[in-house]
């Protein structure tokens, strides 16, 4: 095709970027990885800015567990809100309060000898914008690509935000190192500034209007039914409040532990999660190019990984070995999360995206504030290195036990999926076990 019988926007918008990358994608990604790039530097922190007041471990995952706590008390409540209202709207919002509440946060540190109880009372707040945020993203992701190439698109969303880990956690290890903590929370506070104002301009306008249901928890009630009528969803779902619990409570509180005692403070241990940054860029690029066939199947293998960093902290390795495993389960993990997402965006309706999504977040995430509040106490009763190798075996039980559900084994990936808004029906998929199929 020549230039001139092209539409004229067209060669110029190729060059760009693909014909799937569009307004919606382009600005999610970038906001993303302007929030991810301070996050993961604040993940650090904020650990080292409870271990600088004189807290010990327990008062870490404290911190840590009112965060996750206000997070999971929150996440049905937003996830409805965000099927609801326009997700930009809620997205904005919920940057606003993380702004606030992160910006308080870096203050109280800058200024010296931060109570435990401000500390805390802040990370909830930050749990709460997040508790918003969480399903109206995924949502929005979902909803701004379609077809053949989505599993793609979602690849390089999630590679770019592995690169702003790596950059988060290296910088934000050496920063902390170098001039202390607060003012790594004060850039993440502006990190959240600069990606409301750019999610400011998403438009929702393609996406077809909701009908009026029967209130918030009608909604909710609704998102549960969607939730619960596919095997594959609610037992990962399952699997993974296990999973991200015991992981959760080894990085967050264990992780700056070890670093302290044995590894030489935040800068190996932001080396260490900087490697499986590395390991989740090379993941997504692997990601780009291949399509498991098997979504499911290929994604829960490879969760086994996730033991692996739990077993590198209790024996403790080297910091060379540490980084090497760290690198690995980066690299694994990243097949499962995009298969994830696109089995979400394949199978489940778009105006319940947000829901869904709410339930998954909801699920994941609600055994965190428990299993960093009882990091402390665990390290206390039985040593730190035996409460690692036992995170090490539950994310081996719990992934070896999902593998027994027939949806998981065989829930297969569909070539074409409907164009969000289209009225032309997705083709069912050919999958060996009867998998329950709505049509996108």
């Amino acid at each position: 095709m020549t230039s001139a019988a092209a539409p004229p926007s067209l060669p110029k918008r190729s060059r760009r970027r693909p014909a799937w990358a569009g307004r919606n994608y382009t600005l999610l990604a970038v906001s993303a990885f302007v929030t991810t790039l301070g996050a993961h530097g604040a993940l650090i922190a904020s650990a080292f800015a409870v271990l600088d007041a004189g807290g010990d471990g327990g008062d870490v995952g404290l911190v840590a567990a009112a965060r996750t706590l206000f997070l999971v008390v929150f996440l049905l409540v937003g996830g409805a809100v965000a099927d609801r209202l326009p997700r930009h709207h809620v997205m904005v919002a919920a940057n606003a309060l993380n702004f606030l509440s992160q910006g308080a946060f870096a203050l109280l540190v800058i200024a010296g000898e931060p109570q435990l109880w401000q500390m805390m009372a802040l990370s909830a707040l930050g749990g709460t914008g997040q508790a918003f945020f969480n399903p109206a993203a995924e949502g929005m992701l979902m909803a701004s690509v379609s077809g053949e190439q989505a599993s793609r698109a979602f690849a390089l969303f999630r590679m770019g935000m592995s690169g702003a880990a790596v950059g988060g956690a290296a910088l934000g290890g050496a920063m902390v190192a170098a001039i202390g903590p607060g003012w790594v929370l004060a850039v993440d506070a502006a990190a959240f500034a600069v990606a409301g104002a750019l999610r400011c301009f998403l438009k929702v306008g393609h996406i077809a209007p909701r009908e009026a249901g029967g209130g918030l928890l009608a909604d909710m009630r609704d998102g549960w039914r969607e939730f619960v009528g596919r095997p594959w969803l609610w037992t990962i779902v399952a699997q993974f409040s296990v999973v991200v619990a015991v992981v959760g409570a080894a990085e967050s509180v264990f992780g700056p532990l070890v670093a302290r005692d044995e590894l030489g403070g935040a800068g190996p241990w932001g080396l260490a999660l900087g490697a499986f940054g590395v390991g989740t860029i090379l993941g997504g690029l692997l990601m780009m190019r291949w399509k498991p066939q098997r979504l499911l199947f290929a994604a829960t293998l490879s969760v086994f990984s996730l033991a692996l960093p739990s077993a590198a902290l209790a024996v403790p390795v080297p910091l060379g070995v540490l980084v090497a495993v760290m690198f690995v389960s980066g690299v694994t993990i990243e097949i499962f999360g995009v298969s994830w997402i696109t089995a979400l965006h394949q199978e489940i309706p778009e105006e319940k995206l947000s829901r869904v999504s709410a339930y998954d977040w909801f699920g994941s995430v609600a055994m965190v504030p428990l299993a960093t509040a009882l990091a402390g106490p665990a390290e206390s009763a039985f040593g730190r290195t035996p409460a690692l190798w036992g995170c090490a075996a539950l994310v081996v039980l719990a992934t070896c036990a999902v593998l027994f559900v027939p949806d998981v084994r065989n829930l297969r990936r569909r070539e074409t999926v409907k164009v969000a808004g289209s009225a032309e029906p997705s083709p069912e998929p050919a999958s060996a076990a009867p998998v329950e199929v709505t049509p996108r």
